[in-house]
């Protein structure tokens, strides 16, 4: 039984066209595209068998072939990632324990978010999926209400149970506060970290769900578990100093760049 990386990539984005070949440039001044930094981070991972990108697009296929990448070639119909890497699934075979799907929009995804995700859904047997989740400190918050303000989608929140059962995720910044935070200080928000662990039935049989509301208006694809009742762990996990961002808008390249030279990252 093997425990496999999935990155979903594909070209036609809707709010940023072309991003995964977007070039990012490390501290040393060496430019590599998002799908390369996304697929070295997950080379860090322990106890990954085998990373694969899935894409529809031939440039990002080829891209990812030249840098050591193993591909899967998927059709351009999957609505989002998870339908994507569930096609991905159905070229696999048997034999598959979990699908870790590490979206290929978050090349800083620490190694240790990956690894504690495996080992929280491997001690949840009555979950489908689990997704980190990342106390967000008064910096990060108040760059959520700063993007909000300015229109754009800067990160996504979520709000769970006491078990850890994930109770909603949104785009806006929930649960509400008019508290103010200093930069290092914890705050009531969880910043979701876009990485999923699937059991394999659960994923296989996703794409076959109806699409919901909360979906369709949130525009966030783990909302169909939701709303079809399949239950999501949410793992606490820390940053350990390291800062952590998605690359959502064409104005999140700098921001990005800045965090990699300030951890001193190639």
């Amino acid at each position: 039984m093997s425990v496999v990386c999935i990155i979903p990539a594909r070209y036609a984005s809707t709010r940023y066209p072309g991003k995964p070949l977007v070039p990012l440039r490390g501290v040393a001044g060496d430019s590599r595209t998002l799908i390369e930094r996304s697929w070295r981070a997950a080379q860090d991972v322990a106890g990954l068998d085998a990373v694969y990108v899935a894409t529809d697009d031939n440039r990002i296929a080829d891209a990812a072939r030249d840098f050591g990448a193993e591909v899967l070639m998927t059709s351009e119909t999957c609505a989002n990632g998870t339908e994507r890497c569930a096609e991905a699934l159905g070229q696999l075979g048997d034999g598959v324990e979990m699908v870790v799907n590490l979206q290929g929009d978050a090349p800083l995804t620490p190694a240790w978010f990956l690894e504690e995700l495996v080992t929280g859904l491997r001690s949840a047997p009555d979950a489908a999926v689990a997704t980190p989740v990342l106390r967000a400190d008064g910096e990060t918050l108040t760059a959520f209400k700063a993007d909000r303000k300015a229109g754009r989608v800067g990160g996504t929140t979520a709000v769970f149970d006491t078990d850890a059962r994930a109770l909603y995720f949104s785009k806006e910044v929930i649960p509400f506060t008019t508290e103010t935070y200093a930069d290092s200080a914890a705050t009531p928000v969880f910043h979701h970290v876009g990485v999923y662990a699937y059991r394999p039935d659960a994923l296989a049989a996703y794409p076959a769900l109806r699409t919901g509301p909360l979906e369709q208006l949130e525009g966030l694809e783990q909302l169909r578990f939701l709303e079809h009742g399949h239950p999501i762990l949410c793992v606490e996990v820390e940053a350990r100093g390291r800062q952590f961002w998605e690359l959502n808008n064409p104005e999140d390249v700098p921001r990005i760049e800045a965090m990699m030279a300030a951890m001193n990252m190639d």
